[in-house]
């Protein structure tokens, strides 16, 4: 039985990553290493800090990542790309020419038995007025179709400069520390959501950059993946046990 690995926000691109090829290097290096002990990969959001497709046009960059993409989908590995809010605007590249499947919502799936629900996280159980509004302008069609009527040099430029801006007015360029159960929007809207679906075995999620292993109930866990910025983490489920795991090369054993 192979493994199946979790992992999430390695925002590769960003301006406010200084270290952003060796992130990149590190993340490829840490999917080469997995390739032969796959079935799937479930990447759960903002892989990228600005993705936009045009008709005929990718960003520049990612050569590296989306290669080791398309290697493991050819070996048979399962990769499964879940948009973040960073990397909304997704068309059908990574599918056609990486063989990725795309996910634009929250999935609930059966993995050996034990029951998932996937998602990045943003949105979820969230009261922030002005994050919702921002969300629904980038989900809106109508100002994608405006956005993808001006050049890629101005609104890649645009997206890269937000996403960088995004990052930096935060204390020290980082998400903040774990609030507690009773304030932490995903665990509240994951203890909600039980509630009404409480077959479902494990709640993992992205967006968030902490790492969170925590038990709901006796059959019941929700784990948060941290980055690939700063922490270099990912679950893996073998069939019986979901672990938390950071990788550092020469020293992590990913069998």
């Amino acid at each position: 039985m192979k493994n199946v690995y979790f992992l999430s926000d390695a925002h590769l691109g960003s301006r406010a990553i200084p270290h952003r090829r060796t992130q990149e290097r590190r993340l490829v290096n840490f999917l080469d290493s997995i390739k032969h002990h796959a079935s799937a990969v479930y990447l759960l959001g903002d892989m990228f800090d600005f993705w936009y497709e045009f008709k005929l046009v990718v960003p520049k960059g990612y050569t590296r990542f989306l290669g080791k993409l398309s290697e493991l989908t050819d070996l048979g590995v399962e990769i499964h790309f879940f948009i973040g809010n960073h990397d909304i605007w997704c068309g059908d590249y990574l599918e056609k020419e990486c063989g990725v499947i795309i996910h634009r919502e929250p999935l609930t799936c059966e993995i050996y038995g034990k029951e998932f629900f996937l998602a990045h996280g943003d949105g979820l159980g969230d009261d922030d007025r002005k994050f919702k509004f921002l969300r629904a302008m980038f989900h809106s069609r109508t100002l994608q179709c405006l956005f993808s009527a001006l050049h890629p040099r101005w609104s890649v430029e645009l997206g890269l400069e937000w996403a960088k801006h995004s990052r930096l007015k935060r204390k020290d360029g980082r998400e903040p520390e774990y609030m507690g159960e009773d304030k932490e929007p995903l665990v509240c809207f994951t203890k909600e959501y039980l509630k009404e679906h409480p077959t479902i075995n494990y709640f993992i999620f992205g967006h968030r950059h902490i790492m969170l292993d925590l038990m709901l109930s006796r059959s019941t866990r929700m784990m948060i993946l941290g980055d690939w910025i700063t922490e270099f983490s990912y679950a893996v489920f073998d069939g019986e046990n979901l672990f938390m795991e950071q990788y550092i090369e020469g020293e992590t054993s990913v069998e």
